[in-house]
């Protein structure tokens, strides 16, 4: 699993090339795709390159014997935090390296998480793209940050903010969407083995960047002795995939398969990509059951002011939904009854994250079941820019639809445009669609 893997097996589905070419060039960063049909250890699959400057990326191991005939083996001298490992052979640059082909680059050309964020911010892509892009280089951050002890703000992409590792993030994330899947589900990762030279030295595979992304994944080595899941690919599953299980019971639909650099003698390097619907009799309906964690906490004492910080904190880390209601407590004292619904691998953090902003003395926790309804996104136009549609539906059926709230909301403050007549006419436009 790596991104370019990611990205064949993406337009192996059905996912348009064309999607992918226009997201690379509204990055603006002077790249473009190359794709083209290969065959691993009998498999036929989509190869994915990105090309920057004339040049295209490289594998690893070409790219190591470059740098190591251009400087001498000299790696020392350099005191940075860098991304360990990815697809890309030329990933493990010094600050003073180039990223392609043996060529010096000045410090001043790798590049921060601010930085990163401004130039996805800026392309002209779907806001949801942005944000899971963003949010796939900020897990690679905060896997750097842990390794290099550092801050997330003081680590350097020398190559993960590198131009192709950039396009393989910002595609990904956008051929993703173009799915239009309720949910992305990861079978075991096959991460390899063997040593991996890095701009750090050797280290076991695999690297320790991928090893902190996969935290609490499934994952197991079939004793091929390469590196079979770069920090890259590692990032994109720990971002898209809901959760890690074998192959669902599910009817196919399609299938994708995307090609990696290598070939391996009886071992196909390749990621498939399957897309299908839930043949699950719990799923008839077109619902879906999930197992949900309620934390709850009386508040009595707590500034109004702090519970809607509180209540913006738990969402940016992961709550499914936080809400608020008026309590009668012992005494007869007024209060506010807090509950957050969460998965339950977030209930522990989200639960010391109460604690800590919170003056409760007590976090309840229980786990219920809920049925969710077949849910999915689209894009409809306004005049003035793209409102998402969130659509619910039952037996192929819709049964609801609404704008999002967040496009909507900064349309009106960017236009000067009431609220309420950006939603009307988002909804207008998606029933016009239905409709023509």
């Amino acid at each position: 699993m790596s991104g370019d893997m990611f990205l064949g097996a993406l337009v192996d589905a059905g996912v348009p090339a064309g999607l992918l070419e226009k997201t690379v060039a509204a990055l603006n960063v002077g790249a473009r795709l190359e794709l083209s049909r290969v065959v691993r250890s009998g498999i036929s699959a989509t190869k994915v390159d990105v090309w920057v400057g004339g040049e295209k990326d490289l594998p690893r191991e070409e790219y190591w014997e470059r740098q190591e005939h251009s400087h001498g083996h000299d790696h020392s001298g350099h005191e940075h935090a860098d991304h360990e490992q990815d697809h890309h052979g030329h990933s493990h640059s010094h600050p003073g390296e180039s990223s392609r082909a043996g060529a010096p680059a000045p410090h001043e050309h790798s590049r921060g998480l601010k930085e990163i964020r401004g130039i996805i911010s800026a392309a002209s892509i779907s806001n949801g793209a942005k944000k899971t892009a963003i949010s796939i280089f900020e897990a690679l951050g905060r896997a750097e940050a842990k390794i290099h002890n550092t801050s997330i703000e003081s680590v350097h992409f020398h190559e993960v903010g590198a131009v192709d590792a950039m396009v393989d993030i910002v595609c990904a994330a956008a051929g993703a969407e173009a799915l239009g899947v309720d949910e992305i589900i990861c079978s075991p990762l096959n991460v390899g083995g063997g040593m991996v030279k890095c701009a750090h030295g050797t280290f076991p595979v695999p690297a320790p960047a991928t090893v902190e992304l996969l935290a609490g994944a499934p994952v197991y080595s079939s004793g091929i002795q390469a590196e079979l899941v770069t920090p890259t690919g590692a990032a994109i599953v720990k971002t898209l995939a809901s959760r890690f299980a074998a192959f669902p019971e599910m009817r196919i639909e399609k299938s994708g398969y995307g090609a990696g650099s290598r070939d391996f003698p009886g071992h196909p390097n390749v990621v498939r990509l399957t897309v299908g619907e839930s043949a699950s009799s719990t799923l008839a309906a077109k619902t879906a059951s999930e197992t949900i964690s309620v934390l709850e906490a009386n508040l009595d004492d707590l500034n109004p002011q702090v519970f809607g910080y509180v209540m913006d904190r738990l969402l940016e880390e992961g709550a499914v939904d936080v809400f608020g209601m008026p309590v009668q407590m012992k005494k007869n004292r007024p209060a506010t009854l807090l509950t957050v619904l969460c998965k339950p691998e977030d209930a522990g953090k989200l639960t010391q994250l109460i604690f800590t902003e919170t003056t409760t003395l007590g976090v309840r926790r229980r786990d219920e079941m809920r049925q969710t309804l077949a849910r999915r996104w689209e894009s409809v136009g306004t005049p003035w820019g793209e409102v998402r549609i969130k659509i619910a539906s039952m037996n192929g059926t819709v049964t609801n639809y609404a704008p999002e709230y967040e496009d909507c909301r900064r349309i009106a403050a960017e236009h000067h445009v009431p609220l309420k007549t950006v939603m009307q006419e988002a909804a207008r436009a998606y029933l016009g669609k239905q409709n023509p």
